[in-house]
């Protein structure tokens, strides 16, 4: 499929469903060979196969993120497919919410590890292909950039009550983000973060006190918000509503376009206005 990022190879953490989905199909259809994944088989598989519907190259890499041995299975997948590696976008996560004091340890660990571990061990599998890549350009005279975008959240921008481990998890990638652009520079490679204020998932959608609830892992997550709160956060953004995935997966896109080579370090805050 010609587009913008027409050759490119990138991994999409988490991209079976929701936001992740959407950001998968957006870079297939500029043209991107997509590696996709999610915890579970059918939705991963299913995303690999809209964007082979729709004329584009996906293979599915589906799996934990958080084990040991993910990283490096993600990162050969692509290169492995297609010799290359040229976007990285870590966007797999879920939410576990409770006030500090009825907060586990397992809470807290367990957000830690998919929200900051995760897109850590992808970055450290992935350098020895950059770094070697970005040499062999040098040598070549080529100037060739790279793109990492990692997945933040308004909360870990300004904080949320009932939200520490979550909170600390983005602020955390927020860090890892700017530490990894300064790192990576040398190679030519861009990281930046998105932080994502209300976008209406499956995550947020469903009714909290309904029953409603993902399994992770063999754990029981209740997941969503009650109607009343949904509508008293729309009433304070100020273009009127939470956003939808594929509006969340544009601003991804626009951090993996050769029109953002100069920006790195970043954190773009999309949350329809809402501060």
């Amino acid at each position: 499929m010609a587009g913008t990022l027409e050759g490119k190879v990138a991994l999409v953490s988490g991209s079976g469903r929701g936001i992740g989905r959407q950001i998968a199909l957006k870079l297939a259809s500029e043209g991107a060979r997509v590696v996709v994944n999610d915890l579970d088989d059918a939705p991963g598989n299913e995303t690999a196969a809209e964007i082979k519907a729709m004329g584009g190259e996906a293979i599915a890499c589906n799996g934990d993120v958080t084990k040991e041995g993910f990283a490096e299975r993600f990162v050969a997948a692509g290169i492995d497919s297609w010799g290359g590696l040229d976007i990285i976008v870590n966007n797999a996560g879920y939410t576990w919410d409770n006030v500090i004091q009825k907060m586990t340890d397992e809470q807290w660990y367990a957000i830690l590890d998919v929200h900051l571990t995760a897109p850590f061990r992808i970055m450290r599998a992935a350098q020895r292909f950059i770094r070697e890549a970005a040499r062999r350009e040098a040598e070549e005279g080529r100037e060739v950039f790279r793109k990492v975008v990692n997945i933040s959240s308004t909360s870990g921008v300004f904080g949320n009550a009932g939200q520490a481990n979550y909170s600390t998890a983005k602020a955390g990638i927020q860090g890892l983000t700017r530490a990894m652009a300064k790192e990576w520079g040398r190679y030519k490679v861009n990281v930046n973060a998105v932080a994502f204020g209300l976008i209406m998932t499956r995550l947020t959608e469903a009714p909290a006190h309904g029953g409603a609830s993902i399994d992770i892992s063999g754990r029981e997550i209740p997941v969503g918000v009650r109607p009343e709160v949904l509508q008293t956060a729309e009433k304070m953004i100020p273009l009127g509503r939470g956003g939808r995935p594929e509006e969340a997966a544009g601003s991804v896109y626009l951090f993996c376009i050769p029109e953002s080579n100069y920006v790195t370090g970043q954190t773009l805050v999309v949350s329809g206005g809402r501060p």
